[in-house]
């Protein structure tokens, strides 16, 4: 029988680990705290809203729709990015299919065969995997407390002998770590990719969600307009993930030649969701529910470190993001040979599921590390949930009983 013939890009579709563990997830039959997915609990949802918003009929909403997004729901993205601060027109805008579209259209967009792309490490995967996917060659970058390490990139490009056509970055409560880059690197880095003529893909799912400290500007805001700024957002962090309602934020030269790409893949994003989410923000619904989540992030936030910070001590170091989802935690001392990877069989047996972190990085050992959501659970599933890890790595042989 013939074999088929593949694209030799095909070689570098990656998949992601983070979205698999949805499927494995729900085969499991027993208790898991999911620490795994970052996504809000359940309950947290707006389900009464979002169901009052798709009983409202309105005309056209069962029709193919504009490619660049439903005109009431473009409307209501530039008033609510103009309300944090970032100024912006309706010739700028493109709803997507959730943020990871925007992530295609990016890099579909940017990157040519070969091409430089820098990434921060750790980073979320489907980010790099994206670059990879067009061939893209990704090059990480370190990340502290304060973000990307944007004054070793100077030194980096000297390295390689040539500057990237694409920096990848989650400046604010990033994806993994929860950190965010300051306010000084921010200018840093928009000073060097005006030297560098370097496109920044500013992916921010999460600004939004601060529960804590004082607001950082975007990139956009530092620079507003600015043609090397590629920003996009999503209403999957603050709304409900299914929705798979995203945007992107851009010139609008590229806004044009993104709707291009885009009625090469799917023609719209679905109609329905864009129209209950017009809804929604139309009728001020986003602020009255993140007035109400906010808080139990914050509190969640807290009972995760604490809960970590009590079962394993000195052994761990731990982010303390101000906003978000999500804290990194990595073993050191006498828990610093442990293997995430390794561990996670015996984790999820014990009933407790997060994402290793060899998974953040396609270059860089991150075995000792991992990432957990505190969005998802109660302070008292958190609690049993860092019970059970520490259980999973009793029972795993792999620290003495």
């Amino acid at each position: 029988m013939r074999e088929f013939r593949l694209a030799r890009r095909s070689e570098h579709l990656l998949g992601s680990v983070i979205d698999s563990s949805t499927g494995l997830l729900a085969s499991q039959s027993h208790d898991v705290v999911r620490f795994a997915m970052g996504a809000p609990e359940e309950d947290l949802l707006p389900v009464a809203e979002l169901d009052a918003a798709f009983s409202r009929t309105s005309a056209g909403r069962y029709d193919y729709g504009e490619s660049a997004g439903e005109p009431a729901l473009r409307e209501e993205i530039v008033r609510l990015s103009r309300s944090v601060g970032v100024e912006t027109s309706d010739n700028r805008i493109v709803v997507t299919n959730g943020a990871m579209q925007g992530l295609d259209l990016a890099f579909k967009i940017l990157t040519n065969p070969g091409d430089l792309v820098i990434v921060e490490t750790p980073t979320y995967p489907n980010g790099y995997s994206t670059a990879k996917s067009y061939e893209a060659d990704v090059v990480s970058a370190p990340c502290d407390s304060d973000g990307l390490v944007v004054e070793a990139l100077p030194d980096l490009v000297a390295k390689l002998g040539r500057t990237p056509t694409v920096i990848y970055t989650i400046p604010t409560f990033q994806n993994p770590t929860g950190v965010t880059l300051s306010r000084e690197r921010r200018v840093l880095l928009l000073q060097l990719a005006e030297k560098w003529g370097s496109v920044i893909i500013e992916d921010d799912p999460y600004s939004m969600l601060r529960f804590a400290g004082e607001p950082i500007p975007s990139l956009l805001e530092l620079s507003p307009g600015n043609p090397l700024v590629f920003r996009i957002q999503t209403f999957s962090k603050l709304f409900a993930p299914g929705l798979r309602i995203g945007w992107i934020d851009v010139d609008p030269e590229l806004q044009r030649l993104a709707v291009n790409a885009k009625q090469a893949v799917d023609t719209c994003t679905n109609v329905p969701n864009q129209l209950a989410v017009a809804d929604l923000l139309g009728r001020g619904v986003l602020e009255s529910h993140l007035g109400r989540l906010l808080p139990l992030y914050a509190e969640r936030k807290d009972a995760m470190i604490a809960a970590l910070r009590a079962a394993f001590g000195e052994f761990v170091l731990l982010t303390e993001p101000e906003g978000g989802f999500f804290v990194w935690a990595s073993f050191v001392g006498e828990l610093a040979h442990l293997n995430t990877q390794d561990l996670f069989p015996t984790a999820l047996a014990e009933g407790v599921a997060y994402v290793p972190g060899s998974a953040f990085s396609h270059d860089r050992d991150l075995s000792n590390s991992l990432r957990l959501c505190f969005a998802t659970s109660s302070r008292e599933r958190i609690r049993e949930g860092v019970e059970r890890l520490q259980r999973s790595i009793s029972v795993s042989g792999r620290v003495e009983s």
